[in-house]
């Protein structure tokens, strides 16, 4: 399962280890495969450490990668929030690798799901968000994500991996997050599941009727009481939700 806590702190290491590479370039000489000779790449041509942000693409050729050096061939591929955007983009740059899309609470990126106004607002929070401490940035989200009554314990531990966030990471992901996915929902043709909590609010009912009827073929399955993160509010109901979901698609 593709889930923004993960994806903060996996795709930042890989992002980090891209910037030393541009660095490198910067100061280094280097020989061109060709003939001649090249003292080294023009500055202007690469971008400054603190504007090389991944894209969706970056975030994707990310993902392509990691499933090729697992050797995992035609995977089932699951998102939730910002993951089953990722999901969106690995399909529309690789479609002949996913077997299935499970996509919950998921968005086509938020400018393609919310109104101008609210992307602008949660981008520019997300970018506030990023400079808190971990107690500040877990405050200002956590209640966001679970609908009331959910297991302290699960609220606590969810938190605590919120707490682990990398700021440079974060702000990738919000620019990401961001971008207008909505030409790459009728490019699906994998079955795809939706699944939503009816009690989110961060990605609506709304979100999901317009992802259910731009995907041809697409099931919407809505989790009474769920909240944003719906797999672990109602991990039993998801799970069946998915299970019965690749059964179906398996015959």
């Amino acid at each position: 399962m593709l889930g923004d806590v993960d994806i903060d702190r996996v795709f930042d290491g890989v992002r980090q280890r891209v910037l030393t590479r541009l660095e490198r370039c910067r100061s280094e000489p280097i020989e061109p495969p060709t003939r001649g000779r090249c003292d080294r790449i023009d500055d202007s041509a690469l971008p400054r450490a603190e504007d090389a942000l991944f894209t969706r693409s970056g975030y994707a050729g990310c993902l392509a990668g990691f499933v090729e050096r697992l050797g995992l061939g035609h995977p089932h591929v699951a998102g939730i929030s910002f993951g089953g955007a990722l999901a969106l983009e690995f399909h529309r740059r690789h479609p002949v690798v996913p077997r299935t899309l499970i996509l919950a609470s998921a968005y086509a990126g938020w400018a393609g799901s919310l109104p101008a106004g609210v992307v602008e607002e949660r981008l520019r929070q997300a970018l506030v968000l990023a400079d808190l401490s971990p107690e500040e940035f877990v405050g200002a989200l956590l209640p966001t994500m679970f609908s009331e009554g959910t297991p302290v314990e699960s609220v606590e531990a969810f938190g605590a991996a919120m707490r682990a966030f990398h700021p440079s990471g974060f702000r990738a992901m919000a620019h990401a997050s961001a971008e207008d996915l909505r030409d790459a929902l009728p490019l699906v043709t994998v079955p795809t599941l939706l699944v939503y909590g009816d009690k989110d609010v961060r990605a609506l009912l709304t979100v999901a009727e317009h992802l259910r009827e731009a995907i041809a073929g697409s099931t919407l399955v809505v989790l009474p009481g769920a909240g944003h993160v719906c797999n672990i509010e109602a991990p039993d109901e998801f799970n069946s939700a998915v299970r019965r979901f690749l059964r179906d698609s398996a015959s």
